[in-house]
């Protein structure tokens, strides 16, 4: 059977395994569950001792917990990313074998998250390192202690560029022949070339 928010692909064996292992716990403490989950999702982190005391009724070990915020958080992501609505959730999380009471607490969470959580997602899938600055200089090399006569200029090239996951600046220099420089410049100039022409 496929699944919305599956990306109409199969539910992964996985996530019907722990889908009965959260049946265990109240709908309400499900629905608190879910909010520690969308916290975390939003970049606010989670809160473990609380997640610890909210499933503490049901015996929960330590895996049961990592599989109960694994699964939750597979679902609200793969939802929000296939832009499912709470109803279609609701439905589907009930052919999977999750209890009424429990997919209603869930999906009332997600509905009310959803598009913060696209933001999320959108802001954070695929990010590559942002360029920030560029700085070079040539550098003309008369002699070295190797050679008497080198008469070669050099290019001395400072990217900053801003991390894709750290976010912080990150200073790279590149030292490189003329001959090389050319080169770069080249398949730099067929590259602007290629993605304008995407535009």
């Amino acid at each position: 059977m496929r699944f919305r928010f599956c990306g109409d692909l199969d539910c992964p064996d996985w996530v019907l395994a722990e889908i009965s292992t959260l049946a265990k716990i109240s709908s309400v403490k499900t629905k608190l569950l879910c909010a520690q989950v969308l916290k975390d999702l939003l970049g606010e982190g989670i809160d473990y001792d609380k997640v610890s005391k909210l499933t503490a009724d049901a015996k929960f070990e330590s895996g049961d917990i990592k599989a109960s915020v694994a699964v939750l958080s597979f679902i609200f992501s793969s939802a929000a990313k296939h832009d499912v609505d709470s109803e279609s959730l609701s439905s589907e999380l009930q052919q999977l074998g999750l209890p009424k009471e429990h997919t209603t607490g869930l999906c009332k969470s997600y509905e009310d998250k959803h598009s913060a959580l696209q933001d999320k997602l959108r802001e954070t899938s695929l990010r590559l390192g942002r360029l920030e600055a560029v700085s070079w200089r040539v550098d003309y090399t008369l002699s070295s202690s190797e050679l008497r006569e080198v008469n070669a200029p050099t290019i001395q090239l400072k990217l900053q560029t801003q991390g894709a996951e750290s976010g912080s600046p990150e200073t790279t220099v590149v030292s490189i022949s003329a001959d090389k420089f050319r080169v770069l410049l080249a398949e730099l100039k067929q590259a602007q070339a290629m993605m304008n022409a995407l535009q």
